[in-house]
C-alpha cells in the first residue's frame, strides 16, 4: 500500500489532527441543523407557512454550501471528514427533533440548533489561533457571523 505524502503546511500533526477533530463536531452539528432545517421546510404549515418555507429554504441552502467547506478545510488538514448519520449522531451537540413542532416551536428549535453550532465553532479558536491556522480561523468567523446573524433573525419571529 501506498503511503500519503507527509503534509508540511506550518502546522504540526498534532494541531492538524486536533483542528480536525473540532471541526468533524462542527461539521456534525451543521449537519444536524442542515438536516432539521430541510425537515421543517417541508413540513411546516400556518399563517406563516410562505414565511418560513422560503427562510427555512434559504437557510438549508446556505449550509449545504457550508458542509462542503468544513469538510474540505479537515481534508486539506489531512484526515478524512465524518459523512456518516452514526458518525453525526455521535459527534454532534444538537439533538433530532422528533415529530412535527408547530411552526414556532420550529423556529424555536433552530434557534438552538443555531446558537449550538455557533458555540461549538467558537470553542475551536484556542487551538487555531495557537497552531496559527488562519484558513481555519477565516472559515470559523464566517460560520460565526452566518450563524450568530441566523439565530438573531428567528429569535426576532419570538418577539411579540
Amino acid at each position: 500500500m501506498k503511503k500519503a505524502p507527509q503534509i508540511n503546511i506550518g502546522i504540526s500533526e498534532e494541531h492538524r489532527a486536533k483542528i480536525a477533530e473540532g471541526l468533524s463536531r462542527l461539521l456534525a452539528d451543521s449537519y444536524t441543523l442542515y438536516l432539521m432545517t430541510h425537515n421543517f421546510h417541508w413540513n411546516v404549515t400556518g399563517p406563516m407557512f410562505n414565511t418560513l418555507h422560503t427562510m427555512f429554504m434559504a437557510q438549508y441552502t446556505e449550509q449545504w454550501t457550508a458542509l462542503d467547506q468544513i469538510a474540505e478545510r479537515i481534508r486539506a488538514l489531512g484526515f478524512a471528514a465524518p459523512g456518516t448519520y452514526k458518525e453525526f449522531v455521535k459527534l454532534a451537540s444538537i439533538a433530532e427533533v422528533e415529530g412535527q413542532p408547530k411552526a414556532l416551536d420550529m423556529v424555536r428549535h433552530l434557534v438552538s440548533a443555531q446558537e449550538a453550532t455557533a458555540r461549538t465553532a467558537r470553542e475551536l479558536f484556542p487551538i487555531v489561533d495557537e497552531a496559527n491556522d488562519q484558513p481555519t480561523a477565516d472559515l470559523l468567523t464566517q460560520r460565526l457571523d452566518v450563524h450568530e446573524k441566523t439565530a438573531w433573525m428567528l429569535r426576532s419571529l419570538l418577539e411579540d
